[in-house]
């Protein structure tokens, strides 16, 4: 049915897959792995992928690749699990000033959200981790999902949902959501709290598309909670990556676009909605604040393949000096998160926006 779809795209619509970025060579990789398994699905189309910072080509960029090409109209998927923040603002300001500017027609995919293709990819990340230390049921182990963590509260709240369905299509006994930054609770005191469930096996799941500086301070959060607690057995469940139900999800967004099915769920939207402790969110102006970044293309030398974390200021055990700067002086004039000073939450995360990727 999706390749039927697929197969009827007009040859004059070019494809975007729009990515965050990263510092992490490994990380920036696998996405373009990712991107090469989607353009493959549609051959015919002239196909391009970008990123939001950190990494090249930018947005930009990637558009001016495509109308070289002699596109008449670009279809833009983010390849954001969840609509925070960058889905709702960030990439569509870069769009929509690109298209002012250049007056080429661009259409916006909405998130990769939540359906039964991810859903069982990541089922199937786990399984993977179950196979690798067997002798416990699943009734008797903890799952703990690890979100990316937003400011955005139906984002964490798709996590949460995220975790649910996990546990009860595989039947554990338990199941956690924490996240790596943001908000809360963070990964290393949501860990520690869940220990008090008494649980034998831990199993710890990112629910991220992929490797880089994030997956390698939970693991390395996770290995500092396991060090104190010898007793208790963690494994480490692959993230998401280039999964075949991952590449569905994102021909699935194309195919939206084109039926005009596509649409974002709005009704808990902290922009749209009154939402109780983000009040003053609603209406703010569409814009990026991730021009200061953009397309710096600079690398950790640490970083060829996953990152270490020995340059990780938060595993607090840095002996390595940085040959560059993550820090800034402007501000992004945000709204103050209502949850920032949280006892388990971003206030005990105390690294800049920029090495959060």
């Amino acid at each position: 049915m999706i390749s039927g779809l697929l197969d009827t795209l007009d040859s004059n619509i070019g494809i975007l897959i729009i990515g965050h970025g990263s510092r992490n060579i490994h990380a920036t990789k696998e996405f373009a792995e990712l991107a090469e398994s989607i353009q493959s699905l549609v051959p015919s189309n002239p196909f391009e992928f970008g990123y939001l910072e950190f990494s090249r080509p930018i947005i930009s960029e990637s558009l001016d690749r495509l109308r070289k090409k002699g596109v008449s109209k670009v279809i833009a998927i983010p390849a954001m699990l969840f609509a925070a923040g960058h889905a709702k603002n960030d990439i569509p300001a870069v769009l929509n000033r690109y298209s002012n500017k250049t007056g080429l027609e661009i259409l916006y995919g909405r998130e990769l959200g939540i359906n039964n293709l991810m859903i069982t990819a990541a089922a199937e990340r786990i399984k993977e981790a179950i196979v690798s230390s067997p002798g416990c049921k699943t009734s008797d182990m903890l799952l703990v999902v690890v979100g990316r963590g937003s400011s955005d509260p139906d984002a964490n709240s798709n996590v949460s949902k995220i975790t649910r369905m996990l546990v009860e299509s595989l039947g554990f006994g338990w199941g956690e959501t924490v996240f790596s930054g943001v908000t809360f609770p963070l990964v290393e005191p949501g860990l520690r709290h869940s220990l008090q469930l008494g649980f034998p096996k831990i199993i710890v799941f990112p629910y991220f598309l992929f490797s880089g500086v994030l997956v390698t301070r939970i693991r390395n959060y996770v290995k500092l909670v396991a060090q104190d607690n010898p007793e208790i057995e963690f494994i480490n469940a692959s993230y998401l990556g280039n999964h075949p139900k991952v590449i569905e999800t994102f021909t699935e967004r194309i195919i939206e676009v084109l039926t005009g099915a596509n649409a974002m769920n709005c009704s808990l939207c902290k922009y749209r909605s009154n939402l109780l402790g983000f009040e003053r969110e609603v209406g703010l102006i569409q814009s990026s604040h991730h021009h200061h970044v953009e397309g710096i293309d600079k690398t950790c030398h640490l970083c060829e393949l996953e990152c270490t974390g020995e340059c990780d200021p938060a595993t607090k055990s840095s002996q390595i000096d940085h040959s560059h700067s993550h820090s800034h002086s402007h501000s992004h004039d945000f709204n103050l998160y209502p949850n920032a000073q949280h006892p388990l939450g971003p206030v005990t995360f105390h690294t800049s926006k920029e090495d959060e990727i």
